[in-house]
């Protein structure tokens, strides 16, 4: 019998960032954040948006499977002043019988990039998962050729353990290797003080995006 818990829509708050359900009304700060941006979209499987419609397609695309079940979306809120959606990650892959998740589909607008939004992001969700859900297996995953992403999964504790070869088309028609990275709940203890560490006095980059 399992003792995870189906994810649901929740509000995760950190000192820098706020983790809330993403919704329509996050579509203009987002498109302002990373609109039109080639390096920013190259590795998330799909063309640049160019106009606020096309990314609007994509949230749209998000909140559907959102509704079906099939991930938990969140707007990556930087605080401040004014607080503003500046990205957006998911739940996704979700069994609970067999205590997973992964947490994938993550951008970050480039002006956030070598800044604590990563790090506090992925302590806000791999928390959650594991302290509150009760999910023994957090997967990240992404393409072979994304060096920085596959380093600033490793910085976050998580262990690579392989890839699949071609196994997935990229928008341009190539094929994609995927590097596969996981955490399991008696890994944990370990990286979340390490995360912890690193947020207190992050100063390297952080310029890496998983998906």
């Amino acid at each position: 019998m399992t003792a995870a818990t189906i994810p649901a829509p929740v509000t995760l708050r950190g000192r820098h960032i706020r983790l809330e359900p993403l919704a329509r009304r996050h579509l203009a700060d987002l498109f302002a954040a990373g609109g039109g941006d080639d390096e920013l979209w190259r590795w998330q499987g799909g063309p640049t948006p160019r106009t606020e419609r096309e990314l609007g397609d994509k949230l749209d695309a998000m909140l559907v499977a959102a509704d079906c079940g099939e991930l938990v979306a969140f707007a990556v809120v930087h605080l401040g002043p004014v607080d503003k959606a500046i990205g957006w990650t998911c739940y996704m892959d979700i069994d609970v019988d067999h205590e997973r998740l992964e947490i994938g589909w993550t951008w970050y607008g480039q002006a956030y990039w070598r800044t604590t939004v990563n790090t506090e992001a992925k302590l806000l969700l791999l928390t959650h998962a594991f302290e509150q859900l009760g999910m023994g297996r957090i997967q990240l995953k992404t393409d072979h050729m994304n060096l920085r992403s596959q380093a600033a999964i490793s910085r976050l504790g998580a262990m690579r353990e392989g890839v699949l070869r071609r196994h997935k088309r990229r928008h341009d028609g190539t094929w994609r290797d995927t590097v596969y990275f996981s955490i399991l709940k008696e890994e944990w203890p370990t990286a979340k003080k390490r995360l912890l560490q690193r947020l207190d006095g992050e100063t390297g980059p952080d310029k890496a995006l998983a998906g």
